[in-house]
């Protein structure tokens, strides 16, 4: 095919197999209804059950094939059987989207090890963990694959508001990123991260009313946003769509920043 002359076709994922975790959570649930309304065939994964056949039926009704599984991330007997369950329903794995994770705010003086732990383990650890089983098959596969991390622009940016473990996990999903896309790019696997400044959901919908105090941080913040306003939801549609397909055969290692040209001043 004439990539030139029908380039939209790059952006093509019908029947790819993609394993999204945290898939009942904000960035999570985007990603699910946008890989299923480009046609992709799902694994979803949530530790809450509620919340993940809500997405599911969301993700049917849209026509996309869904298989669910409710587990979390933890181990990594787990992250591997979340691979071999995805290949046992269907066949392969192209796609890999990372949106599990957790943030504990506290300051230094307050906040306990076990607690910086637990925001470690859960972004850092379970990152690697899923690229790994990930990896492993694909390389199996012998045809390449996509691995869509989650980071954020607290990755590159301190905070005020005690994020010491939630900036130092980002940054080492950051990390892990860079290495990956050195590492596995002889395989034709894309390592990449989306990493959002705010973005509406149900843990920011605060900062979107309209109240003294909403207007008051929205306004702080608003003023580094050069675009002039918070993030939706569809803003990461497009950013998915190329991390996960053949478009972003040439791009790897990179964290792409969603967040209105906050990280650029």
């Amino acid at each position: 095919m004439n990539v030139m002359a029908n380039p939209l076709s790059m952006f093509d994922v019908k029947d790819n197999v993609a394993l999204i975790t945290g898939a009942s959570g904000a960035f999570g649930m985007v990603a699910a209804r946008i890989l299923a309304g480009a046609g992709c065939k799902l694994v979803l994964v949530a530790g809450n059950q509620t919340a993940l056949d809500e997405i599911s039926k969301e993700c049917t009704d849209m026509g996309a094939d869904v298989t669910c599984i409710n587990a979390r991330p933890a181990t990594e007997e787990i992250c591997s059987d979340l691979v071999a369950k995805a290949v046992d329903a269907y066949g392969r794995l192209d796609i890999l989207v990372v949106a599990s994770g957790m943030n504990k705010v506290a300051p230094i003086t307050e906040m306990e090890p076990a607690t910086f732990e637990a925001v470690m383990d859960a972004n850092v650890n379970q990152s690697w963990l899923l690229s790994r089983a990930a990896a492993r098959q694909m390389k199996k596969q012998g045809d390449g694959g996509k691995i869509v991390l989650m980071s954020s622009a607290r990755g590159l940016l301190g905070h005020p508001a005690g994020y010491s473990a939630y900036c130092a996990s980002k940054s080492a999903v950051d990390g892990i990123v860079k290495a990956l896309g050195c590492e596995l790019g002889k395989d034709g696997i894309t390592v990449n991260a989306i990493a959002p400044t705010v973005f509406r959901s149900p843990l920011t919908a605060w900062m979107f009313e309209d109240n003294d105090n909403a207007n008051a941080v929205r306004a702080g913040f608003l003023s580094r946003v050069p675009i002039g306003r918070l993030g939706e939801p569809e803003d990461l549609a497009g950013p998915l769509l190329f991390l996960a397909s053949k478009a972003c055969d040439f791009y790897t290692g990179h964290i792409l920043y969603a967040d209105g040209g906050y990280t650029a001043g």
